[in-house]
């Protein structure tokens, strides 16, 4: 596979950091009220965000076992961890998708240990962390 156009690169990256901060916030609505089931047009409404995004982002986040889900009328999506135990790394991950792929396998390697060591930096920074200086204003 040969290098993506530039622009390719940061389309991707942009779309990523999307996904992410989509995702935090989303949780960090979930973690407000942990023990209720939360819909996405509610979410949707409160971040004044698109309620179709929300429910992508609820898609990755069930499937990532951050969040379970439930259908009919007194569905929604609930943490299905407490805050303190989910990780920005975590969230990372399951915004992430596929990173480009590089032919040159040492480079590959290096590119791996080094997201592995950013995620691990980053689980150092719960989600309850998060929603703590969200309330503090900061």
């Amino acid at each position: 596979m040969g290098r993506p156009p530039s622009g390719c690169v940061s389309f991707l990256s942009m779309a990523q950091s999307g996904r992410f901060q989509l995702s935090v916030r989303v949780l960090a609505v979930l973690a407000s009220e942990p023990d209720a089931m939360h819909t996405s047009s509610a979410i949707a409404e409160t971040l004044k965000e698109s309620a179709v995004m929300v429910r992508r982002t609820f898609l990755l986040l069930h499937k990532a076992g951050l969040i379970v889900q439930r259908k009919g009328p007194h569905g929604g999506a609930k943490l299905k961890l407490p805050a303190k135990q989910i990780g920005l790394g975590d969230v990372f991950e399951a915004t992430a998708g596929d990173w480009l792929s590089l032919e040159d396998k040492a480079v590959s390697g290096w590119m791996k240990k080094v997201r592995g060591d950013a995620v691990t930096a980053m689980n150092e920074h719960s989600l309850a962390g998060v929603v703590k200086r969200m309330k503090k204003g900061k």
